[in-house]
């Protein structure tokens, strides 16, 4: 009964001489390493996920928030009495129509349909034009203008082109009647 007994170093020594030998296999360590690769670039992709779906949350989640704020929102609250939504309630966020009724630093209010106000943001990239001519400055309270952009996380839109209407405008909208209807 002579058992031999492995000593701690022993078992050691032993492991670290399987290791060595597995990782002496070139085949085996380009794997090891392409697979560690792989993994990290999976976890940054899915990082990148996350964060775009946090960005996206966060500005619908603000825009919620600020809509009555900046919009007024429809008349009588979002369920209008249980009444079917008039099309005239809703308030587009990508553009407005109407007159300049106060200049700001970084922008200007407008004051379209219904006396509803929206704060317009401008931008050193926003496009103004009168007429055919491309402006710098010019906008003055009085004017009537309409504006194409897009909405911010405060609900106020960030002008990309802005349009300035010369003379007197009547009826802007101006909406033509048709003698045949359309199908």
């Amino acid at each position: 009964m002579n058992e031999e007994k492995t000593t701690p170093k022993q078992m050691l020594r032993i492991a670290t001489g399987q290791v060595k030998k597995f990782f002496q296999n070139r085949d085996v360590l380009k794997w090891v390493i392409i697979g560690l690769a792989g993994f990290v670039i999976l976890v940054l992709v899915f990082g990148a996920g996350v964060k775009v779906g946090t960005l996206k949350a966060r500005y619908s989640y603000r825009w919620a928030d600020n809509y009555h704020k900046n919009f007024a929102g429809p008349r009588g609250g979002f369920l209008g009495d249980w009444q079917r939504f008039p099309a005239g309630d809703f308030i587009g966020g990508h553009g407005a129509f109407g007159e300049i009724i106060e200049i700001k630093d970084n922008g200007f209010v407008v004051k379209g349909r219904e006396n509803v106000e929206k704060v317009i943001i401008t931008a050193e990239d926003t496009t103004i034009t009168k007429g055919r001519e491309t402006i710098k400055d010019g906008l003055k309270v009085g004017d009537r203008v309409v504006i194409i952009g897009s909405p911010n996380e405060e609900g106020q839109i960030e002008a990309k082109l802005i349009r300035v209407f010369g003379g007197e405008a009547k009826g802007l909208p101006y909406k033509r009647s048709r003698s045949i209807p359309f199908f």
